[in-house]
């Protein structure tokens, strides 16, 4: 009896033991024990010998690696929802798949896309900030101590109605936001009409009405600096802007000028246009309790950790059985 070769899997980044164990077990895996970032040159090295790559959303897989790729290298299988990481076109002409791991984060990313919400207007990191240490900075509850803004009764602006931004909406819906959104196309009219949503075709109509806006839209060409200088100074003075999709959507230097200047109320940020640098002015901006700033931990979660890994390992499996891999990524046509 023949017994076929297991497939050689390299792994750029440590994964939850669970989703480890099963991946030694069905190949041989090379795991990332030491959890650190691998170079160029381990990646170009890797990309020569094995069958696998499996990178995150932090490795660059550009063209000019893909280019040096070796024979064997047949899958890309990324331990990710999105796949702004990956020449997905290069990889293509290769003769190299790719795969991600969707629908599996969205009701992670909505929780913390909704601490946010609240976190900004209600002031929740200022006032914590208060009781550490010491605790000096609280004399006692006051009438007109860290007053914030409610949000029953607001309007909520989505940039991108997909399943993470729906899941925003029904959220939001229950805290007495009123939901408005903006997409390349409208959603069903069940989900229009379940969550009382008013459309907006124009983006920048839907801006300047809103009091927060939350986005959601995938990082590509089109929508890189999406929210741009021009698209921040529609918003309203009093409005607040929430990211946990991508830095590179929102121009970073025109929204830190806009809350320098408070021409926007605040900002909740868990992703940074430079990550993992963090630019010294949002810094001094979040000391003054003028933004909220998290570590792009929003679908921080073991759960949805374990299900990114299930599915990498059945994008294996089924791509080395001879099958199309359920997640296989295309290359966006224009």
């Amino acid at each position: 009896m023949t017994v076929r070769k297991k497939p050689k899997v390299f792994v750029t980044r440590r994964l939850p033991d669970q989703v480890e164990t099963r991946m030694c077990e069905l190949f041989d895996a090379e795991l990332n024990i030491e959890d650190t970032p691998r170079s160029q040159p381990e990646l170009v090295a890797a990309m020569r010998a094995c069958d696998v790559l499996v990178p995150t959303v932090t490795d660059r897989i550009d063209a000019a690696l893909i280019e040096q790729a070796g024979p064997d290298l047949r899958l890309i299988a990324n331990f990710g929802n999105g796949v702004d990481n990956i020449d997905i076109e290069a990889a293509q002409k290769k003769g190299i798949t790719v795969t991600n791991t969707p629908n599996v984060l969205s009701e992670d990313t909505a929780d913390m896309t909704m601490a946010l919400i609240l976190a900004v207007p209600r002031r929740l990191t200022e006032g914590a900030k208060l009781l550490t240490g010491d605790a000096s900075g609280w004399k006692g509850w006051s009438p007109t101590w860290m007053l914030g803004h409610r949000l029953g009764g607001k309007r909520l602006g989505i940039v991108g109605m997909g399943r993470i931004g729906t899941a925003v909406a029904r959220r939001a819906k229950a805290f007495g936001l009123s939901i408005h959104y903006h997409n390349r196309q409208r959603v069903n009219p069940a989900t229009e009409e379940e969550l009382e949503t008013t459309y907006w075709d124009s983006l920048d109509q839907m801006l300047a009405r809103v009091d927060i806006v939350s986005v959601h839209c995938p990082s590509t060409p089109a929508t890189f600096h999406l929210l741009s200088a021009r698209r921040l100074a529609l918003m309203k003075p009093g409005a607040y802007i929430v990211n946990t999709a991508r830095g590179g959507i929102i121009d970073e230097d025109a929204l830190i000028a806009a809350l320098t200047e408070k021409r926007l109320s605040g900002a909740g940020l868990d992703v940074f246009e430079h990550e993992p640098a963090v630019d010294k002015r949002l810094r001094r901006l979040a000391e003054e309790g003028r933004v909220v700033l998290l570590p792009h931990m929003g679908s921080a979660t073991i759960e949805g950790r374990i299900d990114m890994g299930d599915k990498v390992i059945i994008n294996i499996r089924t791509f080395f059985d001879g099958h199309r891999p359920p997640d296989r990524v295309l290359p966006q046509r224009a």
